[in-house]
């Protein structure tokens, strides 16, 4: 969406101002603007890569001392992550988007607000002012954002921080300690535009749902543990700080009188409530991967066949599969098979990234081929249930993903490794999986865009193709600066009272369950074992529930079910309200706004919600009920230079900002209590 509005207005300038100049002036049509979209998707970047699985590994010490010194082993991993997500991913379009988007009822929800916008903007009469307005608007939204976020680095408890019992306590001259207490469980509001901004597109149910785990977890659960001598925290306060205390340390899981602290035991329900309910979802349409088996022998034999018939030859059992392809369901293809990825550039381009994987995680991770080979199956596997989440929920369970590989290279690798090998394999596999998932999540949501608008598939996998070659390059280069900026990321201190500017929650997530899966013995507390067996089979009974019995006229109170993925990402993330109260307060503004100011709500908002609910014969119904702009009918070569080269400068804004995004501003009360003393 950044790139398609902010392309938009970038082009639209250059049009204007240069309208005869070669390559920077002329006319720009929807179909362009797809491509911009697509060529910043590519340069955007994978983010869990760098922010989670990466640091995780110098944290346990299964790389060198200085990310600097790796940056060829950073830079190989991620060209194999990105490069065979991009190539085996373009089979995934025709199944997904054509095959069975009608019968599995896929919206693509993000993707079509997209696609809505770009047309929005280019149709004429009352369309380019409405698209003008909403580029003011995203413009106004991101200046108030900047200062706020720069500002706020000098006033932190004025514009950014407000813990508010810690203002108390101050006011009481110290003396009222047990206004410590909700500041050590991380109870306080931060004035975070980002996270704002995502409950307003989130909606109420997530938002709610993030939030109340966050209360059940740290406002409930955690304070138990302790109380009853099952977690312990440490305190770290002096002085009139006395009282402050840690409860999210993830460190020393190997010790054998390790206790854990309450982060620990929650972690492993909340990794628990994500795989299970993302897991079960995916095989309770298994029939997606039935499908997707079915469609690949039937799309291996058509062109098996073809190339028999071309030398006139016949067999016919691959005829009678050809004729079945030909015959699959589905809506149909704007694409002629001169616009769709030649077979051979996809096939040759799979092919080489899997031997590339084998031969990197070889040569460069000590890692066997053969589980280089199993990470990239478990990536196209992980990638058919991310595009498919993502179509119907718009949450890619991309998390679930990287966890599930972690467990099972835990299972492989117990007791035929020793411990840092395997846990270098754990992790290398974890990357090669996640961010293959992530990649072609990310292309079949582009695919989507572009079918909507008739965009040619094969320009736009050129244009993500474009964007991806600069990523590979560009990200492990932000990475390492970024790292070498702030070593205590990936070199946490041993002191508990030196707190780095940076959480980092999904690098000590990796990182502990790492650790725990390929020890000899799990070092999970019995009790949370207990919780998070009996979470998970709350989670596989509302999954049924949902989908067996929550359906035709009583589909309506699956609103009322709690999100498992927003409860589990709030329970991992650990004792910190600041993003679930920033989320909450985000849904809830939009959801006052759309009740009481519904038409200006559905004229800024970008979410679409109405047309993401509509079925996908009715989307492209009103997609094909907008008039183009005088002189774009036709776009006879949207792959334009200038779109490629917007596309890419907006990607790596977007690339730039994933790693600090991925590794939130630690917000601990500890950093702030000098601040709210004034």
């Amino acid at each position: 969406m950044f790139g398609a509005i902010f392309g938009y207005g970038f082009i639209l300038m250059l049009t204007k101002s240069l309208p005869h100049v070669p390559i920077l002036g002329g006319k720009f049509g929807p179909q362009e603007n797809s491509i911009i979209q697509a060529a910043a998707t590519g340069a955007g970047g994978m983010s869990g890569v760098f922010v989670a699985g990466l640091p995780a590994m110098y944290r346990l010490d299964l790389l060198s001392d200085d990310p600097k010194k790796d940056f060829g082993r950073i830079l190989t991993i991620t060209f194999v992550c990105a490069f065979f997500g991009l190539f085996a991913a373009v089979p995934l379009r025709r199944f997904f988007i054509i095959n069975v988007a009608r019968e599995l009822n896929l919206v693509f929800p993000t993707p079509t607000a997209t696609a809505m916008t770009i047309r929005s903007m280019h149709a004429v009469g009352s369309g380019a002012a409405d698209a003008l307005r909403k580029i003011k608007a995203l413009g106004i939204a991101f200046i108030i954002a900047l200062l706020i976020i720069c500002v706020g680095q000098y006033a932190d408890g004025i514009l950014h921080n407000w813990h508010i019992f810690t203002w108390f306590y101050v006011w009481s001259g110290y003396t009222a300690s047990g206004l410590l207490e909700p500041e050590n469980w991380g109870w306080y509001i931060q004035l975070t535009p980002a996270f704002f901004g995502s409950g307003i597109l989130v909606g109420l149910n997530a938002a709610v749902s993030w939030w109340g785990g966050t209360v059940v977890a740290w406002g409930l659960i955690g304070p138990l543990l302790v109380h009853y001598g099952e977690c312990i925290g440490i305190a770290v306060g002096e002085g009139k700080w006395e009282g402050i205390t840690r409860f999210s340390v993830m460190t020393g899981v190997d010790n054998p009188d390790y206790v854990p602290s309450p982060r620990y035991w929650m972690l492993w329900p909340g990794v628990m409530v994500l795989m299970v309910y993302s897991l079960i979802e995916f095989f309770l349409h298994g029939k997606v991967v039935w499908d997707g088996i079915k469609f690949a022998v039937h799309e291996s034999a058509r062109s098996i066949n073809n190339r028999l018939q071309a030398r006139g030859h016949s067999n016919a059992w691959f005829a009678k599969q050809a004729a079945k392809a030909d015959a699959d369901g589905g809506v149909e293809d704007f694409a002629s098979a001169q616009d769709q990825v030649p077979t051979w550039v996809w096939v040759a381009g799979t092919l080489a990234a899997l031997v590339l994987a084998m031969i990197v995680s070889e040569v460069q991770f000590h890692m066997n081929a053969g589980l280089a080979l199993l990470a990239c199956i478990l990536g196209v596997i992980f990638a058919f249930m991310s595009i498919y989440g993502g179509a119907v929920t718009d949450c890619a369970p991309l998390t679930a993903s990287a966890k599930a590989s972690q467990l099972v290279y835990g299972g492989i690798t117990k007791n035929h490794f020793a411990i840092k090998d395997a846990q270098r394999i754990n992790l290398v596999a974890g990357n090669i999986a996640s961010g293959t998932a992530d990649v072609a999540n990310s292309l079949v949501s582009d695919f989507r865009v572009g079918f909507l608008l008739k965009t040619p598939p094969k320009l736009q996998f050129y244009a993500q193709a474009m964007g991806t070659v600069v990523s590979v390059f560009l990200a492990p280069g932000i990475f390492v600066l970024f790292m070498s900026a702030y070593p205590c990321v990936y070199r946490p201190s041993d002191d508990p009272a030196d707190i780095c500017p940076f959480a980092a929650p999904s690098v000590a997530a990796w990182q502990a369950v790492a650790t725990a899966v390929t020890m000899p013995s799990i070092p999970i507390p019995k009790s949370s074992a207990y919780f998070s067996i009996a979470m998970g089979i709350l989670c596989a009974v509302q999954a049924i529930v949902k989908h067996f019995w929550l359906v035709g006229s009583r589909e309506k109170y699956r609103d009322w079910l709690p999100n498992w993925m927003s409860v589990g990402v709030a329970w991992v993330l650990g004792p910190d309200s600041g993003y679930a109260n920033a989320i909450l307060f985000g849904s809830i503004t939009a959801w006052w706004w759309r009740k009481w100011f519904n038409n200006h709500f559905d004229h800024f908002d970008m979410d679409l919600k109405s047309e993401a609910d509509s079925e996908d014969d009715r989307i492209i119904d009103l997609f094909s009920s907008f008039p183009p702009a005088k002189g774009v009918e036709h776009e006879p070569n949207p792959l334009t230079a200038r779109a490629v080269i917007v596309g890419i400068i907006l990607g790596s804004l977007v690339n730039a900002s994933n790693v600090y995004l991925g590794m939130p501003p630690s917000t601990y009360q500890q950093q702030s209590h000098n601040t709210n003393e004034l």
